[in-house]
């Protein structure tokens, strides 16, 4: 029994492509930001892609301001503010991703309930190809920076190319999953990761000001 969103948007090269696609607009000086994805999830499993690899193009961005060596103490601040809400946006979407590929599968899932448990989650990966994506835009921009070295950008060549090879594979281990739940092969939990600086209640540094 397969389920309907292995045909759609659960396709690890379509995945890719967008991360690709996004990538590129968004560093073009007209870029406009997506919509965002509405309070509460969505069920447009293409709409959560794009915005969790939004949530980590705006954190990658956001960590090279923190590094930047003329930054003032008080735009550090704000810097890593802004970092631990992407962070936790990034997260909550990954959860997002699963709780709607959890969903769909689980008619397979309850037919095989004794498939065993794959470690890491579909959203988990996703992540990691969205990770990726940016990591290939950027170090590709530096094969081509004309004010560096030939030796920089032979250094980059050869990092590309690893990293390309580490999507590569990636994106096929994501496919093999993706059929694997779909034919009750294997199945996954979602575990939340239960982020706790964030949380007023559970961050000690937040809630002794209010003793």
């Amino acid at each position: 029994m397969e389920s309907r969103i292995l045909h759609s948007m659960l396709d690890a090269t379509s995945i890719t492509l967008l991360h690709d696609q996004t990538t590129a607009e968004w560093h073009t000086p007209r870029s406009v930001e997506p919509l965002i994805v509405r309070e509460g999830g969505s069920t447009n499993l293409k709409e959560l892609v794009r915005a969790q690899h939004r949530a980590n193009f705006d954190l990658w961005h956001e960590e090279d301001k923190a590094r930047d060596p003329q930054a003032t103490d008080s735009e550090i601040a704000n810097v890593k503010r802004a970092i631990d809400r992407l962070n936790q946006r990034r997260n909550d979407l990954v959860e997002q991703i699963d709780s709607l590929l959890l969903t769909e599968f689980q008619p397979v899932f309850s037919v095989h309930r004794d498939a065993p448990l794959h470690s890491e989650t579909p959203g988990l990966m996703i992540d990691r190809l969205s990770i990726l994506a940016l990591k290939i835009y950027h170090t590709s921009e530096e094969t081509e920076r004309i004010n560096a070295t030939e030796e920089h950008r032979e250094k980059n060549r050869e990092r590309l190319l690893l990293l390309k090879e580490q999507r590569s594979d990636l994106e096929t281990a994501l496919g093999s999953l993706c059929s694997d739940l779909a034919e009750g092969r294997r199945r996954f939990k979602l575990y939340r990761q239960m982020k706790m600086y964030n949380d007023p209640e559970l961050n000690p540094v937040i809630y002794k000001h209010r003793a």
